[in-house]
C-alpha cells in the first residue's frame, strides 16, 4: 500500500455483482482481508463467551424463574417465579424467554442458561461491525469489533444469565437501523429502529427508551427528507417503540388478577407499577425519587440477588462480600481463607447451611487501617464519579480517552459540513448513546453490577474504532496542521490512563503496566519520526499506528482473556480480571449445590407432602428458589422478593391449607419477615405443628435455626 492513508472504503456497500461469494470472502468493495478479520474477531469473541460456560453460577433469582418458565407455557408468558404461576418476577420477562426455550430443549443445566447469552454476544460483535462500517468505513468497523471483543466487562457480561446481553444486542440493532435510516432516508428503517427499542424494553424496561433521544437527534439533524417529514417520522418511530414496549404490560393488565400470577415488584398487582415505580423511580435513590417498596427480608439462602434494590444490590462498601469471580480486590483488601464467597449479605441474613461459621473479620483498607465489614469485601466506588473509579473503570473504561477525543474531534472537525453529513450523524448517534447512558448510570444506584456497563461499552467501542481512523487520517494528511497532534495526544492519554488502571492491581499481570507504557512510548517515537516527513515516513507511520493500537488494547484484552484461565470463576456481576481467595467451587453442568440443611428439608417434604400443589410455603425467596431449581416443583413464595407483596393473604393461605394445596412451611427462626408475610407466618405458628427433628433423619442437627411446620387440612 503506497498511499499515506488507510484505503478509503465506502460506508454503504455497492450493489452485488451477482458473483457467488463464500462466507469468508469480502465483498468486492471491501479489502480482501476485511471479512476474514471480522470472522476471526467473532471467533475470538466466541471463545471468550463460550469458554467453560458450564462452570458458571446459577443466578439466585432468575434461574428458578427460567426453570419454572421451561415447565409451563403459562409461566413462560408471565415470567413466573414458580411453576404454578403464583407470582411473577419483578421484571418484564422477555430477556429470559431465550433461556427458558434453551432449558426446555436441553434441560436445566447452567450451560443451557448461558448458551443464548453467548450467542447474543457474538451477534453483537457482528452487528456492531455492520453499523460502524456503514457509518465510518470498513477499518473503523473492524477496529470497533476488536475493541468490543477486548472490553473486559463484555467477556463477563455474555457469560451471565442477566438481562443485559439481550439488551445490548437489541440496542445495537436499533443503532444499526438508525444508521441505515439516516443514510437511505426510508421510513421503514426508522420504524425498525423503533421496533428494536421496543423489544429492548422487554429486556430492560424503561432504560431502553434512553436511546431514543440519540436516535431522534441523529435522524432529525442528518436525514435527507424535509424537516416536517423528519419530525413526523421520528414521532411514528416513537409510537412504534411505545407500542412494542407496552405490549406485554397491556396484555397482562387486560387479564383479570384472579386468572394470572400476582405481579411482584408491586403492592397493587399492577404491571405498570412494577415497571414505572419499582424498576424506574426506585433506581434513583440519590435523587430522592425512590418509593418505599424495598426488600426487608434477610438473605436466608446465602446470596443476595444481584439486582435487588433500586438499580442493584445496594452492595456498597461495608455491605458487599466478595463474590466468586466478583469485584476484583485491590491491594490491602485481603480475602480471608475459609470464608465462603457466598455473595453480598442482606441485613440479618445467614446461610442456613453455614450456620455457626464463625464471626466476621474486619478488613483492611488500602492504607492499612481496619474497616468494619465482611472479610474480603470489595471497596465499592460510589457517587457520580463511580464509572471512573477502580471498581468499574477497569471493567469497561480503558478506552475512555480515545473514544472521548475521537468524539470531540469528529464533531468539531465536521461542524461546517453539510447537514446530511454521514460522519457527523454517526457521532451524534453514538456520542448521544454514550453520554445519555453514562450520565444515567452515574446518577443511578448500580451497586456492584459491572454487567450494567455493557450498554456503554458498545458506543465506547464504536467511537474508539471510528475515532482511531479519523485521527489517523488527520495525522497523515499533507495539510493536517494542528489536527495531526490529535492522534499522538489520544495515544498518550489512553496509554497513561491504561497504565494507571493496570497499576491499581499490581499483583494481577504485573507485566501489564510496563508493557502498556513501553509499547506506547515506542508508538509515539515512531509517529514522531513519521511526522518529520523523512524517507520511509508512511511505513514508519503505519508501524507506529500498529504499536499504538497494541498499547491501547493490550490491557483490556489481557483482562478479558482471564476468563479462559482454568482458575477463573464466572461472576454473577459480570466482572473479570483479578480474583483472589475463591473458596467455594461453582456448580458444574446440571449439578446445583445446595446447603446440606436445606437438602434435608427438601428431601423430607418431597417424600411427605402427599401430592400437594406446593412442596412448601416460605417467606424467604432464597429457600423457595432452591426448592424450585433442585426439584422443578413449586414452592409458595410468600411476600414476593421484597417481602412487601400482599400475596398470599391470611385468608388465601388458610384456604390453601384447608384444600391440601400447602402442607409444609419452612422458616428461619429469628430472622425478620416482610410485613406482608408476617401475618401468614403468625397464623401458621398458631395452627401448624413443628416437625420433630428426630423425624428429619440423623443429620437434623445441622439444621440450625431452620424450622419446618406441618399444616394439616
Amino acid at each position: 500500500m503506497t498511499t499515506h492513508e488507510l484505503p478509503a472504503t465506502s460506508a454503504e456497500p455497492e450493489p452485488p455483482s451477482g458473483r457467488l461469494r463464500l462466507p469468508w470472502q469480502s465483498p468486492e468493495e471491501e479489502p480482501r482481508y476485511a471479512r476474514p478479520l471480522l470472522l476471526l474477531t467473532a471467533a475470538v469473541a466466541g471463545v471468550l463467551y463460550f469458554w467453560g460456560i458450564g462452570r458458571g453460577h446459577f443466578h439466585p433469582y432468575f434461574a428458578e424463574a427460567v426453570r419454572s418458565m421451561s415447565e409451563s407455557w403459562k409461566a413462560f408468558f408471565f415470567g413466573s417465579y414458580d411453576p404454578q404461576s403464583t407470582i411473577t418476577l419483578d421484571k418484564v420477562p422477555g430477556f429470559l424467554w431465550p433461556q427458558a426455550l434453551s432449558v426446555r430443549l436441553f434441560g436445566f443445566h447452567i450451560w443451557a442458561l448461558t448458551l443464548p447469552q453467548a450467542l447474543e454476544g457474538v451477534l453483537s460483535v457482528l452487528v456492531l461491525y455492520r453499523a460502524v462500517r456503514r457509518w465510518a468505513g470498513v477499518h473503523a468497523g473492524l477496529l470497533a469489533a476488536v475493541a468490543f471483543t477486548a472490553t473486559p466487562v463484555l467477556a463477563g457480561l455474555f457469560r451471565t444469565t442477566a438481562e443485559d446481553p439481550a439488551f445490548t444486542l437489541l440496542l445495537l440493532l436499533a443503532a444499526d437501523a438508525t444508521q441505515r435510516a439516516v443514510l437511505n432516508g426510508r421510513l421503514r428503517s426508522l420504524l425498525a429502529a423503533g421496533g428494536w427499542v421496543g423489544l429492548a424494553f422487554q429486556a430492560k424496561m424503561l432504560e431502553a427508551w434512553a436511546l431514543f433521544p440519540a436516535i431522534g437527534l441523529a435522524y432529525l439533524v442528518a436525514a435527507a427528507p424535509e424537516l416536517r417529514r423528519r419530525l413526523v417520522r421520528v414521532l411514528l418511530a416513537g409510537l412504534v417503540a411505545v407500542a412494542v414496549s407496552a405490549s406485554w404490560v397491556l396484555l397482562v393488565t387486560a387479564i383479570p388478577g384472579r386468572d394470572r400470577p400476582y405481579i411482584d415488584g408491586s403492592t397493587d398487582n399492577s404491571a405498570v407499577s412494577m415497571v414505572v415505580r419499582y424498576n424506574f423511580l426506585d433506581r434513583f435513590t440519590s435523587g430522592g425519587l425512590a418509593s418505599q417498596e424495598r426488600r426487608t427480608v434477610p438473605n436466608l439462602g446465602g446470596a443476595q440477588r444481584p439486582d435487588s434494590g433500586p438499580g442493584g444490590a445496594h452492595a456498597s462498601a461495608g455491605t458487599a462480600a466478595q463474590q466468586p469471580g466478583g469485584v476484583p480486590q485491590k491491594p490491602g483488601q485481603p480475602h480471608h481463607p475459609g470464608q465462603a464467597d457466598a455473595g453480598p449479605q442482606r441485613p440479618g441474613g445467614a446461610d442456613p447451611g453455614q450456620v455457626g461459621s464463625g464471626p466476621q473479620k474486619p478488613r483492611r483498607s488500602s492504607s492499612g487501617s481496619q474497616e468494619a465489614g465482611t472479610a474480603g469485601e470489595p471497596r465499592a466506588d460510589g457517587g457520580w464519579g463511580k464509572l471512573f473509579g477502580s471498581q468499574f473503570a477497569p471493567q469497561t473504561g480503558w478506552l475512555y480517552p480515545l473514544a472521548t477525543i475521537g468524539l470531540f474531534c469528529g464533531l468539531a472537525w465536521r461542524r461546517r459540513a453539510r447537514r446530511t453529513d454521514r460522519l457527523r450523524s454517526g457521532y451524534l448517534l453514538w456520542g448521544g448513546w454514550l453520554v445519555i447512558f453514562f450520565v444515567t448510570l452515574s446518577g443511578g444506584d448500580i451497586g456492584p453490577h459491572s454487567y450494567y456497563l455493557g450498554v456503554i461499552a458498545a458506543p465506547l467501542a464504536a467511537l474508539s474504532g471510528a475515532g482511531a481512523v479519523l485521527l489517523w487520517r488527520a495525522f497523515r494528511a499533507p495539510d493536517g496542521g494542528g489536527k495531526a497532534w490529535a492522534l499522538p495526544t489520544a495515544v498518550a492519554a489512553t496509554v497513561v490512563w491504561s497504565a494507571y488502571l493496570a497499576r491499581e492491581y499490581p499483583h494481577f499481570l504485573p507485566w501489564l503496566a510496563p508493557l502498556v507504557v513501553g509499547s506506547g512510548v515506542v508508538s509515539l517515537l515512531l509517529l514522531a519520526v513519521a511526522g518529520t516527513g523523512r524517507a520511509g515516513g508512511p511505513r514508519v507511520a503505519r508501524t507506529g499506528l500498529l504499536m499504538a493500537l497494541v498499547a491501547m488494547l493490550v490491557a483490556p484484552a489481557a483482562w478479558a482473556a482471564s476468563v479462559t484461565n482454568p482458575s477463573h470463576e464466572d461472576s454473577l456481576f459480570g466482572n473479570v480480571g483479578p480474583i483472589e481467595g475463591r473458596t467455594v467451587p461453582p456448580p458444574v453442568g446440571s449439578e446445583l449445590r445446595v446447603a446440606p440443611a436445606q437438602q434435608i428439608i427438601t428431601d423430607y417434604i418431597e417424600a411427605h407432602n402427599g401430592g400437594a400443589r406446593y412442596l412448601a410455603a416460605t417467606p424467604n425467596p432464597d429457600i423457595a428458589a432452591k426448592v424450585i431449581m433442585t426439584t422443578g416443583k413449586s414452592a409458595l413464595p410468600m411476600g414476593g422478593w421484597t417481602g412487601n407483596v400482599p400475596s398470599p393473604t391470611v385468608a388465601q393461605f388458610r384456604d390453601l391449607v384447608a384444600t391440601g394445596q400447602v402442607t409444609y412451611m419452612v422458616l428461619l427462626q429469628g430472622a425478620p419477615v416482610g410485613p406482608a408475610g408476617a401475618a401468614v407466618v403468625g397464623w401458621a405458628k398458631d395452627h401448624c405443628a413443628p416437625v420433630p427433628r428426630a423425624e428429619l433423619g440423623p443429620q437434623a442437627g445441622s439444621l440450625g435455626p431452620l424450622l419446618l411446620l406441618h399444616c394439616k387440612a
